[in-house]
C-alpha cells in the first residue's frame, strides 16, 4: 500500500476545515487541521507533503499572523514544501504578490472550492483523490 500523504489545512473558519477534511481524508491522505498559522508552524516537524493555507486570519482580541507571514515561515523551514493559498478575495495584486513569492496555487473560496482544490492537490501530490 502506498504511503499516506500528510496535508495541513490552516483556516480560521471551522466550516472550511470540516468540509476539506471530510472531502479529502482517505486511505491515501491524512488531513491535519489548524485554526491559526502559529499552530501549523509549530508542527512543521511532522513534515507535511502539502499545506493549504488561508490568506486572512482573525482572532478576537489577539494579533495573529496573516497568510503571507505564515507562508514566509513555512518557506524558511522548507523552501520545497508546496503551499496552496485559499482566499475569499480575488484581488489581482494579492494573487500576483503570492505568485512572486512562490505559492503553488491560489484558490478562491467559492462554490468551486472543492473541485479546484481537488485538481490542485492532484497536480501537486501527483495522485488522484
Amino acid at each position: 500500500m502506498a504511503e499516506k500523504k500528510l496535508v495541513f489545512i490552516v483556516d480560521d473558519d471551522p466550516f472550511i476545515l470540516k468540509l476539506i477534511k471530510k472531502r479529502f481524508e482517505s486511505d491515501t491522505l491524512e488531513i491535519v487541521t489548524f485554526f491559526y498559522g502559529e499552530e501549523c508552524v509549530e508542527k512543521l516537524n511532522m513534515n507535511p507533503d502539502l499545506i493549504i493555507l488561508d490568506y486572512l486570519f482573525s482572532k478576537p482580541g489577539e494579533e495573529v499572523m496573516n497568510g503571507m507571514a505564515i507562508f514566509n515561515k513555512i518557506k524558511e523551514y522548507n523552501e520545497e514544501l508546496p503551499v496552496i493559498i485559499l482566499s475569499g478575495q480575488d484581488r489581482g495584486d494579492i494573487v500576483l504578490e503570492m505568485a512572486r513569492k512562490g505559492i503553488d496555487d491560489y484558490i478562491i473560496k467559492d462554490e468551486t472550492l472543492v473541485d479546484n482544490l481537488k485538481l490542485a492537490m492532484e497536480d501537486i501530490l501527483s495522485k488522484e483523490f
